[in-house]
This record gives structure tokens, sequence and C-alpha cells, in this order.
């Protein structure tokens, strides 16, 4: 899950459908950070807008002037679900799960979805501070999901 860990201490099971992390289009850029555990978002090199998800246009000046730069993989709950219900059968001895939707500190606006790391019973609050966990699923085709576990602190 991040450098220390092993790489079949995944927040979900193995088993489940395979995220479609595209090497072209709009979000190339930000898949190929993950494999590097960096967190690469969409910004307006205009107004210097950040947004997710990506766009051929700035949402907020219009500009087509848009690139990829590093943002912290820091942030706060913003909102949460946890899953009780196993929608995929490989889920089913896996419950409950914690999705979390994170408010990135250091780009102002945008909001990423991953799951929470560590017991799904845990307690947190909307405003908990939290540390993105990249867990890298290797393999002939590699990819690296972005988890969250709370910060301490």
């Amino acid at each position: 899950m991040n450098d220390q860990s092993k790489s079949s201490e995944w927040v979900l099971p193995e088993g489940l459908p395979r995220p479609v992390p595209s090497t072209e289009g709009l979000g190339a850029e930000f898949w190929a950070g993950t494999l590097n555990h960096q967190l690469l978002i969409q910004r307006c090199e205009d107004c210097r807008n950040w947004q997710w998800g990506p766009e051929i246009i700035c949402r907020s000046c219009g500009s087509e002037q848009l690139g990829y730069e590093p943002a912290e993989p820091v942030g706060t709950i913003y909102s949460w679900q946890r899953c009780w219900y196993p929608v995929h059968p490989n889920l089913k001895e896996s419950l409950p799960y914690v999705v979390l939707l994170i408010a990135l500190d250091s780009a102002t606006g945008v909001r990423l979805v991953g799951n929470l790391v560590g017991d799904a019973e845990q307690a947190f609050e909307i405003g908990d501070r939290v540390t993105a966990v990249f867990e890298d699923h290797p393999g002939d085709d590699p990819y690296t999901l972005v988890q969250w576990q709370r910060s301490e602190g």
C-alpha cells in the first residue's frame, strides 16, 4: 500500500473489476503520477484554478491552457459512506468498507474519492485529516490507486 507495505495488503479484495486507468486522454498524467506515488491534478495556466476531473477547458476562465501540477497528498474528509452491501460478489467477505470524499489542502476546490485504510468501523468525522496511501497493483499492466488513511495529530 505504501513503500513499507506489501502489495497484497489492498484495501479491497482481489477479484474486483480492474479500474481502467488510461495511458492516453485527459486523465493519463494523473494515472502516470500515481504510479510514481504522486498526485498530479489539472490546473489552469492562465487563472491558476485547480480542477478535477480533467477537462479540455478551464471551468473558471474558459482557457484551454491546462496542465498538471503536483498536489500534496493530504486533505480532510469532506463526505463519506460506510458500505454494508456487497455491490460485487468479491466484496461479500470484506464488509463493511468506507468510501471517502477528500478535499485536498493544496488544490483548492478539488475533491478525490478513495477508500479508508484500516478498520472500516473506526471512528472518524467530517473534517478529520487524512493522508494518501498509494496502493500498487503490479502485473503486466500495473496501476496504482489512491486510498486514504487518517493522519496522526
